[in-house]
């Protein structure tokens, strides 16, 4: 990006004259990390300011900088700079003006549960096509999703965004700056319904991501969810692929179209390794067998135009790839990122090993001595407990699970609460840890209360002592909570005492 690209967003800067034929090597939004050379992007938050680090930034060597029109009084005499409605807005527009010059196709990926999961294994799978950049960490937000645009390199084949929210809006905002190519919702559940107050609202702010989508693009969502149809019908008139895993409960309907690609798990889901996922075309591939698309939401025909009828794309090559992260729901979110690949030209012989690296926190297994770990603990929704209770049971040997509150759940949070732990009893684990002192712990304890080994703590020290007491060589373990509760504090205390633990390893 050249300097001249700002001007024609913001016209000429006001201070010391720059040449606008210069590059502009980085921009930057931390003055603590500034380099010589930077333009700084001051923000402004809730805690923040970074307008209160403007002499520090040219002391820093800043070539120029964005300012608020409100704080132009606090601009440094040497330091050049545009001044702007909106400094979170302007940060923005400059991504969305770098993302315009890239050839790579853009992805974006959004859902209740499991973004972060499926953006990693969307990178994996685009692998075979060149360097993947993908969204670090948890920089899925109106500050990160720009960063990561900004990072992009016109090498790049391939960049792969994750969107998160906490509200309407925020999304559509993401995808105006990103301009997507194409779109993986991954569900709709009820993370951040107390924000929301319904999943009908949470529907239609995951569909904002379609704001920018390019009309030629493609959304991939599971099948089977009417709410998700109705709102992204709403929305959404291009292209849209639909998958299931063979056994989901797909309500087909004459408002819900059948998915155009099953996959089929062949071994055992649950295990590390050893497992794989068989792609197939799904009914709804063939115009012949798929039931007519709902008028709402209609589907692309084999050129890409859309017809409002079922999709008669050609049946994609029926091939098996070997599934990386355990659990059902993992293989779900794998063959939402294997349509992605197919969208993008990945072949079948490129997708036989499948490098995934997610997270800490999230489906990460760990080897406490004798003691298998199941780390879970970055966050939690109702939907992604539930889905990593199921993934516990089928384990071998005895299960114990240690669970957390759940955020941001609002008026529902109680009976939501409830219902995992209720999940907890009815899958018979040998023992639960609730870790809560309030009344969504006492909640939960009450519709757990069959179990034969049940705690109530309030710390993630206290939930490691109560496990301490019933774990033995062979057990398995479950923590999972929202990132609030801190639970991966237990994981050193359980890995200094556990006999054989020597510290905390990979499973």
């Amino acid at each position: 990006m050249r300097l001249e690209q700002l001007v024609a967003l913001w016209g000429d800067p006001i201070g010391p004259a720059l040449d606008p034929a210069v590059p502009l090597p980085r921009v930057c939004t931390d003055s603590r990390r500034l380099q010589p050379g930077d333009l700084f992007v001051p923000l402004t938050g809730e805690q923040h300011d970074g307008h209160r680090f403007l002499s520090q930034a040219a002391e820093a060597g800043a070539l120029a900088a964005l300012i608020a029109r409100t704080r132009a009084a606090e601009r440094p005499a040497s330091l050049p700079a545009w001044l702007v409605d909106d400094t979170q807005l302007a940060y923005q527009q400059l991504a969305r003006a770098w993302r315009q010059t890239l050839a790579a196709p853009l992805i974006a990926v959004t859902g209740s549960a499991g973004k972060t999961t499926t953006r990693e294994l969307v990178r994996a799978v685009l692998a075979p096509l060149g360097p993947v950049l993908a969204t670090s960490g948890n920089e899925n937000n109106d500050v990160g999703v720009p960063l990561t645009l900004l990072k992009a390199s016109p090498s790049e084949a391939a960049v792969v965004v994750e969107m998160g929210m906490r509200g309407l809006g925020e999304i559509e905002r993401l995808s105006r700056c990103a301009l997507p190519d194409v779109v993986v919702i991954t569900n709709i559940g009820t993370a951040h319904i107390g924000r929301l107050g319904s999943r009908e609202a949470i529907a239609q702010a995951k569909c904002e991501i379609t704001a920018s989508l390019s009309p030629a693009g493609l959304v991939v969502i599971p099948a089977g969810d009417p709410l998700l149809e109705q709102a992204l019908g709403a929305v959404w008139s291009g292209r849209v692929r639909r998958v299931a895993l063979t056994g989901d409960d797909v309500a087909v309907g004459p408002h819900v179209p059948a998915p155009d690609l099953l996959g089929q798990i062949e071994g055992d889901p649950g295990a590390a390794g050893g497992a794989w996922l068989q792609l197939l075309a799904g009914p709804g591939a063939a115009a012949s067998t798929a039931a007519p698309a709902p008028a709402p939401a209609p589907v692309a025909s084999a050129e890409g135009a859309s017809t409002g009828e079922a999709s008669t794309d050609p049946s994609p090559t029926e091939f098996r790839v070997p599934l990386p992260l355990p659990g059902r729901h993992n293989a779900r979110n794998l063959l939402l990122a294997l349509a992605v690949a197919l969208e993008l030209g990945v072949r079948a012989d490129q997708l036989q090993v499948l490098r995934v690296e997610v997270p800490g926190g999230r489906s990460r297994r760990l080897q406490l001595g004798a003691v298998q770990v199941l780390d879970e603990t970055y966050n939690a929704s109702p939907e992604a407990v539930l889905a990593a209770l199921d993934l516990l049971a089928a384990q071998p040997g005895r299960r114990f699970a240690a669970l957390g509150t759940m955020l941001e759940l609002g008026e529902q949070s109680e009976a939501l609460h409830r219902a995992v732990a209720r999940r907890a009893a009815d899958l018979q684990l040998d023992g639960l840890v609730i870790v809560d002192g309030g009344a969504i712990g006492a909640a939960m304890q009450e519709a757990a209360s069959g179990l034969p080994r049940l705690a109530r703590v309030q710390s993630p020290a206290e939930a490691a002592e109560a496990l301490l007491g019933w774990l033995q060589p062979g057990d398995q373990l479950l923590l999972k909570a929202s990132r609030g509760v801190a639970l991966e504090r237990a994981i050193p205390l359980l890995a200094a005492q556990l006999p054989g633990a020597a510290g905390v390893a990979p499973a």
